[in-house]
This record gives C-alpha cells, sequence and structure tokens, in this order.
C-alpha cells in the first residue's frame, strides 16, 4: 500500500507502507495505478493494482485491509472478490483502542471517532462481518471465510444483522 501520511517512528518504508508525496500520489491516480485509491483522515491510500495482479496470477489469495470506500472500488473493478467488513466491539472499544495508540492528539481521536459512526454505518455492503472482539476468534473467524466456511458470518443472515443492530445500538 502507498500513503501520503507521515511515517511514524516504529514504521518502514516499503514494509509498512510505501511513503510518498501527494504528488507523485496524485500521478499515479492519473497512471491508474491503484486498484483503490481513497483520502483518509487528511491522507491518501492506495493498493497497488500492479502487486495485486502479480500475486493473483502466481496463485496467492490477496486479503486488503482497506475502508469502505475502497471496498467498494474493488467491488467495481473485481466483482469477484469477497469483502469482509471488521467491526470493534463497541463504540466505546473503538475508543478505548484509539487512545491506546497514543500517537493522536484529542482533535484527532475526536475526528476519528466521528467518522468512525459514519464508516460503520457501510456494513451491509459487504459479503460478510467480523467483530473484532477477542484477536483470536477473529483471526478464526477470517480464516473460516477465506477457507469457504463463512455461512456464519453472511452479512445477510438475520443473526449477523441483528448482532451488529445491537453493537452500533441502532
Amino acid at each position: 500500500s502507498y500513503t501520503t501520511r507521515p511515517k511514524r517512528p516504529s514504521e518502514e518504508h516499503g514494509r509498512d507502507y510505501f511513503f510518498v508525496s501527494e504528488e507523485e500520489f496524485l500521478r499515479m491516480v492519473a497512471r491508474e495505478a491503484f486498484l483503490e485509491h481513497a483520502r483518509v483522515f487528511d491522507h491518501w491510500y492506495g493498493t497497488s493494482r500492479e502487486h495485486v495482479e502479480e500475486l493473483l496470477r502466481q496463485g496467492y489469495s490477496v486479503l486488503l485491509e482497506i475502508d469502505w470506500q475502497g471496498a467498494r472500488q474493488v467491488r467495481s473493478r473485481a466483482p469477484q472478490a469477497v469483502s469482509i467488513f471488521v467491526l470493534p466491539p463497541s463504540v466505546g472499544e473503538l475508543e478505548r483502542r484509539l487512545r491506546g495508540r497514543a500517537s493522536d492528539s484529542e482533535e484527532t481521536i475526536q475526528r476519528r471517532l466521528r467518522d468512525a459512526l459514519e464508516d460503520l454505518s457501510h456494513w451491509a455492503e459487504f459479503d460478510y462481518v467480523i467483530v473484532n472482539d477477542d484477536l483470536g476468534r477473529a483471526l478464526d473467524d477470517l480464516g473460516r471465510i477465506v477457507a469457504g466456511d463463512g455461512e456464519p458470518f453472511a452479512a445477510s443472515s438475520p443473526a449477523v444483522r441483528e448482532r451488529v443492530r445491537k453493537l452500533l445500538g441502532a
């Protein structure tokens, strides 16, 4: 993935992201170098089309960690793609996790929380839903979906819809 946001101290160029200037990123957009791209929290993020296509040619499954905007683009360009929405166990837990990173200002945390409520409303656009209330279980759930046993996590399932409704307080 490519991004225009500043590199965090623990991150490495080429491992965590390819950190590029906004000008370079926009040149890449113009060349259609991205499978998907979006502006999130004042910075651009994008997934290299060429890299994904090469991995698929080699027979790999590719898992993208992207937001709903990027997933919408991927679904339009690759209708066979399987989409999975990962929800936090609650809005309160999401706030605790954001604060626990200790890398954002209070203003940024408040903005992320406001934006998150809008972002969470897009869960029904996805094929499957995983609630990340326990990392090990969430990874197991992901593995089941990838292995073709994702029916219990189908976004269209009445049980999933009810769980999400309760989780989001809607």
